[in-house]
């Protein structure tokens, strides 16, 4: 429990401070004045001034802020700090800094998933069968549970993905699969089957597979400084993808809004990749920061999303959105999270109750 809590506070407590940082760091290089830079909301527990920043931890742990001079609309600034003040600044400026934020949580998953990959590698199967389906391509071919692949098609076989690769490619046609068994090697010709799968969204998709299944034996494939960079950049995609697509099936009803959770879901899933050790919760926590970005993306008022949907509409227009629509719109935007916010919180305890989440 211990565990569990103080690995969301942490995981937490970083992607908020990273996102803030993205925030206040180009606020600052844009001649913008910075009063506030908190983790959380609500009032202030402790903290420290310096110049005219007050960098503080507040009550409620589920965000933080940054509050710039004249970041809202018609707040009254003082003559003397027109030149410093957010509203003043040119739309580029304004749409950066706001934009700062989530690119600072992409940014920060790409270096995750970089440390990840060179310090700890890709953990992943090996060629060991640990099991063959009945009736399937490898159980007529005779392959054994305990059989170890070496080569398909005369290709060596250094991890399972390396079978899956090529057997899912093959189109139907048979492959040669050779394995080691005791000391004997043997040759068999497997004819891979068309299957229908189901995802995680409940989208159907066909595959090839000839039966066999992993043994659970594992290793850390090694990857290089230079072939990690791509790695990261793909992991990241992927990552946004599927935070992207659950969010268009949730709106979509194709998927129901039972299956979004919130900080108890998440302290969870923390806790959990704690225990497995710091590269788990490393990856975890890269995968919660492209879900942080892609989330304050969405065009919603209060959210960065919102300010940088006006932003666009005031670069195209030539002039600022009025201040009563933002003002309205702002509202709304803040109601809906709110509501959100209930909604999420109802899930994560109601999981909770029925123990559907573990």
């Amino acid at each position: 429990m211990i565990m569990t809590i103080f690995s969301a506070l942490v995981v937490l407590g970083v992607l908020v401070f990273v996102h803030e940082l993205g925030h206040f760091l180009l606020a600052k290089r844009a001649g913008v004045g910075v009063t506030v830079f908190s983790l959380g909301f609500g009032p202030r527990l402790i903290g420290f001034k310096k110049g005219e920043t007050d960098y503080r931890i507040s009550l409620i742990p589920l965000g933080g802020f940054v509050r710039m001079v004249g970041e809202n609309p018609g707040e009254e600034v003082d003559q003397a700090d027109k030149e410093r003040s957010f509203s003043e600044k040119p739309v580029g400026w304004r749409f950066a800094i706001v934009a700062a934020g989530p690119v600072a949580n992409i940014a920060f998953a790409l270096l995750v998933y970089y440390l990840v990959l060179v310090v700890w590698g890709v953990p992943t199967l090996t060629t060991l069968v640990g099991g063959v389906k009945p009736g399937s391509p490898a159980a007529i071919a005779e392959i054994q549970k305990g059989d170890r692949v070496l080569a398909i098609n005369g290709k060596p076989m250094k991890h399972w993905g390396d079978m899956v690769e090529i057997i899912q490619g093959s189109g139907g046609k048979p492959v040669l699969v050779e394995v080691k068994r005791g000391k004997e090697d043997i040759t068999r010709e497997v004819k891979p089957e068309e299957i229908e799968v189901t995802d995680i969204f409940g989208d159907k998709h066909k595959i090839y597979q000839v039966g066999m299944m992993g043994g659970g034996e594992m290793f850390s494939l090694e990857v290089g400084p230079v072939e990690a960079v791509g790695m990261s950049f793909v992991r990241a995609y992927r990552a946004g993808e599927i935070i992207a697509l659950s969010v268009y099936k949730i709106i979509t009803r194709q998927v129901s809004a039972d299956n979004i959770g919130g900080p108890i879901l998440i302290a969870q899933a923390a806790g959990e990749a704690a225990r497995h050790g710091l590269a788990p919760l490393l990856d975890l926590a890269g995968l919660i920061s492209v879900n942080l970005a892609i989330l304050n993306l969405l065009p919603i008022p209060a959210l960065d999303g919102g300010h940088l949907f006006f932003f666009l509409l005031e670069a195209v227009r030539r002039k600022p959105v009025s201040m009563i629509w933002r003002e309205k719109t702002q509202q709304m935007g803040m109601a809906l999270l709110l509501l959100l916010m209930a909604f999420i919180f109802y899930n994560d305890i109601a999981r909770l109750v029925t123990g559907g989440a573990q």
